[in-house]
């Protein structure tokens, strides 16, 4: 099968076309034949050796992936060949840039109809990581006031429409070019970060999700009972015991959980925003990390597979 792979650590040159056998999936797993995958910075920081990965190579990068189901594992029982499914597989040298993955049972979900495989495969990592942070840990409710750190990331743009579906106040830090994308999305306050401090503008909130490692900006406007949860980083044990307090979470990859967000998705209540596809090629992935790496992506970076 065709895969784009590394076979050191380094740029974005280091990313290219190769040969690889068709991965042999255990009893609990399927093998999904991929139709479209995305970039997340986990995948440029895995490349350029900051994730202190130490997988023999080739590697193969890549934790999102669309598809259709090609064969089933001898304990699957509620998949079957011809399904289209997406997923956050479990993190390992053989990802998801690459014309077939295996992934187990437990971590995929439905396809939903209305939903296209570029979509589905811009969901996973994100969405799942911003459910779980807003649902599960913040457990954002009806009229609470949130703050999202980095609204327009990948992340973060899931996390305000998530919040909002839950009927909180939702507030952003981003930059001016990001506020009318925002806007639409149905943030109610957007924070310029480039002229503003959140002190000085936000205060009595009742959750912060940080996407950015600001934890003393987002400590400061919290109420004494308020959270913070961050993706970004380590609280001090001061800031994780305090009133307010900060605790670092890390998503815990889940086929429940991310078929709640494609529920969200297909009712129109969250919407996948794509900053930009390419294929998978050797041109199309290292154009696509110089893209994520740029950091003026406005969404997802989604790579097609033919």
């Amino acid at each position: 099968m065709k895969a784009i792979v590394i076979d050191r650590y380094g740029s974005a040159q280091e990313l290219h076309e190769a040969e690889l056998p068709v991965p042999q999936i255990g009893a609990d797993e399927v093998l999904v034949q991929t139709k479209a995958t995305s970039v997340n910075p986990i995948d440029w920081r895995t490349r350029s050796g900051q994730a202190g990965r130490s997988w023999d190579f080739p590697v193969v990068l890549g934790w999102d992936v669309a598809g259709v189901i090609t064969q089933i594992g001898a304990q699957v029982k509620r998949f079957k060949v011809g399904d289209a499914v997406f997923a956050r597989p479990d993190t390992s040298s053989r990802g998801a840039y690459a014309e077939y993955v295996a992934v187990k049972e437990d971590k995929l979900a439905f396809k939903p109809d209305n939903i296209s495989f570029d979509e589905a495969a811009a969901i996973p990592l994100a969405g799942t990581t911003a459910y779980q942070v807003i649902v599960e840990q913040l457990k954002v409710g009806e009229g609470d006031k949130v703050l999202v750190q980095g609204g327009a990331g990948g992340v973060g743009l899931f996390a305000v429409q998530i919040a909002k579906s839950r009927g909180a106040y939702v507030a952003t830090t981003a930059s001016a070019e990001s506020r009318d994308l925002l806007l639409s999305l149905g943030v109610d306050e957007v924070i310029d970060y480039h002229q503003f401090k959140v002190a000085d503008v936000l205060q009595n909130f009742d959750a912060v999700f940080d996407t950015t490692g600001a934890f003393e900006d987002g400590l400061a406007i919290l109420k004494p009972d308020g959270l913070l949860v961050t993706i970004v980083g380590r609280p001090t044990p001061a800031q994780q015991s305090g009133h307010p307090a900060a605790r670092h979470w890390w998503l815990h990859p889940s086929g429940e959980d991310l078929a709640e967000v494609g529920k969200l998705v297909a009712s129109g209540a969250v919407k996948v925003v794509i900053d930009s596809k390419f294929p998978l090629t050797t041109e199309g992935l290292r154009a696509a990390h110089e893209r994520s790496e740029s950091r003026h992506a406005h969404g997802k970076i989604v790579i097609t597979v033919n």
